[in-house]
């Protein structure tokens, strides 16, 4: 495992991004949780651009992302080594502090601050979430997510094999929790003690700005239970998605989401004035 990811060629992580893509749209589209209006295709590529834009971001920045990675692991610069932890225990500590950095709090932040919030929103603008919304991230917050990664790398000492499996995890399990994918309710609630489940996120998504602040965890679902971020629905039929000001068709098309943060709508205009979200 340690060689494989290590060593991991980039297009095995293209075909776990596109095989978990593709799986679990097809399994949407036989137990959906919730029958959406409009062309499923046309949403899809809206989003799918986005992804790509993500991959690219991410790409450009692979480089830095390794050298951080391998000047840890030469150096044993980090809390995991100066632990002196069994590979198994730096590996799983690994995981968790990458999925709590790398992904919790810098998503937690974006709510929080006002700038920030204008690039992340986009995310939130989408009304119909499946596990083609995982990847809709404006260019500029796909930096703030580099960003967050590399603190996370720096600060804790993870070797690169340990990166590659999170993310290839990570990606995987956006994509999941995202889906639009009907489980069993028992299910899900056992999930979600452990695991983001879709229901679980759901409530994130929610155009209600409570729930909105909520449920900030990618992977570990114990991060929101630890911060108090937590929140449980037990109808999530009953969300409706998306941001209230945001509601006109053309917020769905790739040219007003990229512009949508240099908007001078009503809303931004008094948003987060005192640095907390407003996102409605």
């Amino acid at each position: 495992m340690v060689t494989f990811f290590e060593n991991i060629p980039s297009y095995y992580r293209t075909a776990i991004l596109v095989g978990g893509l593709l799986l679990l749209w097809i399994i949407e589209g036989f137990f959906p949780r919730f029958i959406f209006r409009g062309s499923k295709y046309r949403h899809a590529g809206t989003n799918l651009f986005f992804t790509l834009t993500t991959v690219i971001v991410n790409t450009g920045f692979a480089f830095l992302i390794v050298k951080a990675s391998q000047w840890t692991s030469h150096a044993r610069f980090g809390l995991l080594y100066w632990l002196q932890l069994p590979l198994w225990l730096h590996a799983l500590l690994a995981i968790l502090m990458l999925d709590l950095i790398g992904a919790y709090l810098i998503h937690l932040v974006q709510h929080k601050i006002g700038w920030m919030w204008q690039f992340h929103k986009i995310h939130h603008i989408d009304t119909q979430i499946d596990a083609t919304t995982a990847l809709r991230h404006h260019p500029v917050e796909s930096l703030f997510r580099v960003g967050a990664l590399l603190l996370a790398i720096l600060t804790m000492g993870i070797p690169i094999w340990m990166v590659m499996f999170y993310q290839s995890l990570s990606a995987f399990m956006s994509q999941f929790n995202h889906a639009n994918i009907r489980l069993p309710k028992r299910l899900d609630n056992v999930l979600s003690w452990i695991i983001v489940s879709p229901d679980m996120h759901k409530v994130h998504h929610s155009h209600h700005q409570p729930e909105t602040d909520s449920n900030y965890a990618n992977i570990f679902s114990i991060w929101d239970r630890i911060f108090g971020t937590f929140i449980f629905i037990p109808d999530t039929t009953s969300i409706r998605y998306g941001l209230d000001e945001y509601r006109d068709n053309r917020y769905q098309e790739v040219g007003p989401l990229l512009k949508v943060p240099w908007e001078q709508t009503t809303v931004a205009k008094n948003d987060k004035i005192s640095g907390v979200s407003s996102n409605l």
